[in-house]
C-alpha cells in the first residue's frame, strides 16, 4: 500500500493483513512550484520530465496578431489551453466558449491533427477558438483551421517559422497569442 504517510492508528489495523507492505511517500506535490516528475517507459528504459504544472492565462499572453482578440475568444483560448495540456501531443482542440467542439491529437504531423480535429468535429467550427500544445511549424496550418472557421489561436510560439504563421492568420483575419510555454504530452 502507498500513501503519503500511515497513523499509528492505521498501521496497527493494517498490521493484521498477510503479506502487506507499507509504502511511505512522504508529502504529496501541493502546488504547481512543487517540484513534480512525469516518468513514462520507454524501449530500454525510462523518459523523466519535469511534470506540466504550470499554466497561463490567455489575458497574460503576448498578442503577435494584427487583430485582438475580443474578451468572449479569450474566455475560450483559456478553456482550451487547458483543455489541450491534457491531450496527448501533437494537439489540436477546437472550442466555443467552455465547450471543446472538436479534438485531433497523437499524430506525427500537426497539420493532420488539425484535419483529424475538424473531420470528427460533430458541431460547427465556425467561430470557434483553437488550442495547440506546441507551436505552429508552417503556416498551413492556419489556412487549414480558418478554412474550418476558427476565429483566434492560443499557441506557444517559438518556431523557426512564427512570422509566416503570423502573417497567415493576419491574412485569415485572426487573432493569435503566444504563451511562451508548451504543453506536450507524450
Amino acid at each position: 500500500m502507498v500513501a503519503p504517510s500511515f497513523t499509528a492508528a492505521a498501521r496497527e489495523v493494517l498490521a493484521k493483513k498477510k503479506n502487506l507492505r507499507l509504502v511511505a511517500t512522504g508529502a504529496l506535490q501541493t502546488s504547481p512550484t512543487d517540484r513534480a516528475w512525469a516518468m513514462r517507459t520507454v524501449a530500454g528504459g525510462l523518459l523523466v520530465q519535469s511534470a506540466d504544472m504550470t499554466m497561463i492565462a490567455a489575458r497574460d499572453a503576448r498578442v503577435v496578431t494584427k487583430r485582438q482578440p475580443t474578451a468572449a475568444e479569450l474566455a475560450a483560448m483559456d478553456f482550451g489551453w487547458r483543455v489541450v495540456k491534457h491531450v496527448k501531443s501533437n494537439a489540436i482542440v477546437f472550442c466555443s466558449g467552455t465547450h471543446t467542439t472538436a479534438i485531433g491529437a497523437g499524430q506525427m504531423s500537426r497539420v493532420d491533427a488539425v484535419k483529424l480535429a475538424r473531420m470528427k468535429a460533430e458541431m460547427p467550427l465556425a467561430g470557434s477558438v483553437v488550442a495547440s500544445d506546441a507551436f505552429f511549424p508552417f503556416r498551413d496550418n492556419i489556412d487549414v483551421l480558418a478554412e474550418a472557421g476558427a476565429v483566434a489561436v492560443i499557441q506557444p510560439g517559438g518556431s523557426v517559422r512564427d512570422e509566416e504563421v503570423i502573417d497567415a492568420c493576419d491574412e485569415h483575419g485572426l487573432a493569435m497569442i503566444f504563451t511562451g510555454m508548451r504543453h506536450f504530452r507524450h
